[in-house]
């Protein structure tokens, strides 16, 4: 070792370990501000962290759905590996050996703390071992989000005006407007509330801090400023060609199906555009207590050494494909914000277009905070694109339910569905999925390309919660 590559190691040893700050929204799809998704969208906090970060601009769930998208992210495996396929699984009785971020860290000497919805169903998912410090959060609002304390439940009161949207025996949670609080009062300011009073303590360790918004999942409530910015007469709603299915395989159809009662009533009422207000009032309310963070963190004695990481755990659907909600294996389920800034990062504020997976991220955090590898983990740091914009990449792959596959490369989408039904887009000319190609036979050599990177494994589902007995107070489950 010459003198020179001596000094350099011993440098980097003795630095200190750089804190994260992992925040995550639900939801929340490519309707921000650097992503374009909706032109006149307001993120101004989300932008500047852009500007000053790495934007993936072509980022990707791992499932198009709450529970097996977050799972996957923080354990670091594919749905099709662990069989965590939707939301009524609890990850810890079925993968009693999966070691996620949080634990990872704590292992490794951080202080790890976390507030709000970072695992899928607060409690049940999220067991407290894995913190040091962990603010329990249950729901938005002011209405409990479980079992009995659901706002539609008649054993609870709703509050007087609700349901706010005035559709009278709608679905359930499916509500939006403006509810009878103060902007400080929503539940997932307290969430933010947690995370600037650890910001401004001297932490004697790095630390590992996970902040998790609810924001813009429904109900999509804003206080009322909010749905201001978007004067009803100037909101647009997106285009849905006539026969946008029409060369949909079965499958795929199901899938959108599955919410075609809500979108159909929504069109029937005429509230489709109240809706799509309601969803941009919930992404900027958001976009504001993201900025409230970010604002703490600056003030704070630790700004030049954390990383910060900010995603969300899949898209949403607002009326394209006559579908709501996600659960597609289309560009509007799947495509997520997710922005890393801070010690690693070089280039700040030139997108990387290249197709990454929400899968990446934990063993980006091992390698850029010089953790332990974990050769479990499924997915690609994504230090190389950090370090250099024109880095290659294989393909993002998504998984939904069993079977169901979508593999998006920087160009295109291809979906093979468990009956071997396929679609085909070329998302530089057909973002919004509207022309399948997969009939076509110059195609032939390109879908077999793509698939190639579809999991050779499919593993069966795990077990749902109702197979447990779960003590909510002590954290622990046996089998019935």
């Amino acid at each position: 070792m010459t003198r020179r590559q001596f000094l350099v190691t011993s440098a980097l040893a003795a630095a200190p370990k750089p804190n994260v700050l992992f925040i995550s929204v639900d939801d929340m799809n490519d309707w921000v501000g650097c992503l374009g998704g909706y032109n006149g969208v307001q993120t101004p906090n989300i932008d500047a962290l852009a500007k000053r970060g790495v934007l993936f601009a072509n980022a990707h769930c791992a499932s198009p759905l709450c529970n097996p998208s977050r799972t996957a992210l923080l354990t670091g495996l594919r749905p099709s590996t662990t069989g965590m396929y939707n939301n009524d699984q609890f990850w810890r009785p079925n993968l009693p050996d999966a070691v996620t971020i949080p634990m990872h860290f704590k292992a490794n000497g951080y202080h790890v703390a976390g507030a709000g919805k970072v695992f899928h169903h607060t409690s049940g998912n999220n067991p407290p071992d894995q913190w040091d410090a962990f603010q329990f959060q249950v729901f938005d609002d002011p209405w409990y989000r479980r079992a009995d304390w659901y706002p539609w439940n008649k054993r609870v009161p709703a509050p007087q005006g609700h349901p706010f949207n005035g559709l009278n025996n709608f679905q359930g949670e499916f509500d939006w407007g403006v509810i009878p609080a103060e902007e400080r009062k929503y539940g997932d300011q307290s969430a933010i509330d947690f995370g600037l009073n650890f910001l401004a303590k001297p932490q004697q360790k790095p630390f590992f801090l996970a902040v998790g918004l609810w924001h813009p999942h429904i109900p999509m409530y804003a206080p009322q400023k909010y749905f201001d910015m978007y004067p009803l007469d100037k909101v647009k709603i997106p285009y849905t060609p006539d026969g946008d299915l029409d060369d949909v395989p079965k499958i795929g159809q199901q899938f959108a199906a599955a919410r075609r009662e809500e979108h159909n009533r929504i069109v029937k009422e005429g509230k489709w555009r109240e809706a799509v207000r309601a969803y941009l009032a919930a992404t900027t309310f958001a976009d504001a207590m993201i900025g409230r963070l970010l604002d703490g963190l600056e003030k704070s004695a630790h700004a030049k050494n954390t990383i910060i990481v900010f995603w969300s755990d899949n898209g949403w659907h607002l009326g394209e494909k006559e579908h709501w909600h996600k659960s597609t294996l289309w560009q509007r389920s799947t495509h997520v914000p997710l922005i890393i800034a801070g010690p690693g990062t070089r280039q700040q504020g030139r997108p990387r277009n290249q197709a990454v997976s929400l899968l990446d991220i934990y063993p980006t955090l091992v390698d850029l905070c010089g953790l332990p590898k974990r050769k479990e983990l499924e997915g690609l740091s994504l230090r190389p694109l950090l370090e250099n914009p024109a880095a290659q990449r294989p393909p993002a792959v998504i998984d939904f339910m069993q079977g169901n596959h979508a593999v998006r490369s920087d160009r295109w989408r291809y979906i093979r569905y468990r009956d071997g039904t396929e679609e085909l887009y070329d998302e530089s000319v057909d973002p919004q999925d509207w022309k399948n190609l997969a009939a076509d036979p110059k195609y032939g050599a390109l879908k077999t390309e793509l698939a190639q990177w579809i999991p050779k494994t499919a593993a069966p589902a795990k077990p749902e919660r109702t197979a447990f007995d779960f003590d909510f107070a002590t954290h622990t489950y046996k089998r019935k």
